[in-house]
């Protein structure tokens, strides 16, 4: 029945694409200005719903995460389009081709899906969007389930500005985002956990629908030996709190050099004091989710804890948070690969810190595990940072800081192996909801005649000559 009903969406949107044709450039920067000023008047209502979803969630980060980070994609695209979409010339060699041209066009593929996460629903449906509108395509969403509020106003926002033959939005439960998947789409972005990312590749191949994952993983925060330890400490414990750590690009676990991890813990806490100086009703610290992801997080500290690591919870307030489904921030000193925070991805404000002795332990490491989304290398040391950037592999890095590369609106965004596959943002996601169509026009004089049969002493002396030899 989903199928179904999802498959009549889908060959609405496919037949007035075929109807149509491609929007102008006019048209696309109309609708990324229809999103842009969605964003603008309702981001206060959005974090009014997402507050209500979570339990309790910033709305700071909210507007700043979501609202902000959305525009300023949005905005980016809509003042470079016109330069994107022109067609591209490639170079020729002259003596072979002397008067023909090659060029690049870049075609909408017709109707893209994208299936949104629930940790930035806003933001992971909008941006998306905003690029497979700007390439031309026509929109199908599946926002998450996890929080229903924000997928409802979702739905309701954008039918507000756009006819469901343009941009449509589907909801629902597991099932719903199964059938989703099973579609043939001309394109299917998603963002989620890698386990799930799996399922989905597996019902896009049945088709032949081409994917873009944007997938999690253990983004490795690594502190180098010369480093100022206290703006070390800071940066990560904002990158690991924000959304209490439901961040796929979150650091997921800390290397320190051999005999530093108490001074770490020390200037942690104190940073998450001054960030923080209450957890319970702070409006600034979110909750986890779902109780199902409370429980899960909670079971991977108690599992540390069992298996002998050392507990560090900073709550100066002793405040009870089971209640809201929130969890003070934790560092679980050395950590063991035996240890289930060590085996999957945290996602909660959680940390696991190791020690290392040299930078080559900590690359060999990182590389004999699934490559992670992020990397965070804080370091002075230069070569210390060329050796980790050339020999370690990551969606992607920022140096010095957390979270800043998916802040620069023209760097592209992804994953690599089990991250994810393919790219957004900025040019990047213009590029991977078009098709670059080659097109070669023929000059009114040209040698191709010259190449056709019957071969002889002709061809082969021009052969000769083109070859050489």
């Amino acid at each position: 029945m989903h199928d179904r009903r999802i498959g009549v969406l889908l060959e609405r949107q496919r037949e007035a694409f075929l109807r149509d044709g491609a929007p102008s450039l006019e048209e696309r920067r109309e609708h990324l200005k229809a999103l842009e000023d969605l964003v603008r008047t309702h981001h206060p209502r959005m974090a009014e719903v997402l507050n209500e979803d979570f339990g309790q969630r910033s709305a700071h980060e909210t507007m700043m995460a979501e609202a902000l980070g959305s525009m300023l994609l949005i905005k980016h695209t809509r003042k470079h389009l016109a330069g994107w979409m022109k067609p591209r010339r490639q170079p020729l060699n002259r003596l072979q081709h002397p008067f023909a041209k090659a060029y690049v066009q870049y075609q909408p593929l017709g109707v893209i899906g994208v299936m949104a996460p629930w940790n930035y629903p806003y933001k992971l449906c909008l941006v998306p969007l905003a690029q497979a509108l700007a390439a031309g395509n026509r929109v199908m969403l599946k926002p998450s389930e996890l929080t229903p509020g924000a997928s409802a106003l979702i739905r309701e926002l954008l039918a507000q500005v756009f006819d469901e033959d343009r941009v449509a939005v589907v909801t629902g439960g597991p099932d719903v985002a199964a059938a989703f998947s099973r579609q043939k789409f001309d394109h299917l972005m998603f963002t989620g956990s890698t386990a799930t990312g799996r399922q989905v590749m597996k019902a896009a191949a049945e088709n032949l629908v081409p994917v873009t994952l944007e997938l999690g993983g253990k983004s490795p925060a690594i502190i180098g030996a010369g480093c100022e330890l206290s703006e070390a400490a800071g940066s990560i414990a904002f990158g690991k709190l924000i959304n209490a750590g439901q961040t796929c690009i979150a650091p997921d676990y800390g290397f320190l050099p051999e005999g530093r991890m108490d001074n770490f813990a020390t200037a942690f806490a104190s940073h998450v004091n001054a960030m923080y100086p209450t957890l319970g009703s702070n409006g600034d610290y979110s909750s986890m989710v779902s109780d199902g992801h409370y429980a899960r997080v909670r079971g991977l500290i108690t599992d540390a804890q069992a298996k002998g690591a050392d507990i560090i919870e900073i709550n100066t307030a002793r405040e009870a948070l089971g209640n809201r489904r929130k969890i003070a921030p934790t560092l679980v000193l050395n950590a063991t690969d035996d240890m289930a925070i060590m085996q999957e991805e945290v996602f909660g404000p959680v940390l696991p810190l190791r020690s290392y002795r040299s930078i080559d332990e900590v690359i060999t490491y990182i590389n004999a595990r699934p490559r992670p989304l992020a990397l965070y290398h804080f370091t002075n040391d230069n070569e210390e940072k060329q050796k980790v950037l050339s020999r370690t592999l990551s969606g992607g890095v920022t140096i010095n800081d957390t979270m800043m590369h998916v802040a620069i609106e023209d760097l592209p965004f992804g994953g690599v192996g089990a991250s994810g596959m393919g790219a957004y943002h900025g040019e990047a996601g213009f590029r991977t909801f078009s098709h670059a169509r080659s097109v070669m026009e023929q000059g009114r004089i040209h040698f191709t005649r010259n190449a056709r049969p019957p071969f002889g002493a002709r061809i082969e002396r021009i052969g000769r000559f083109l070859i050489g030899g």
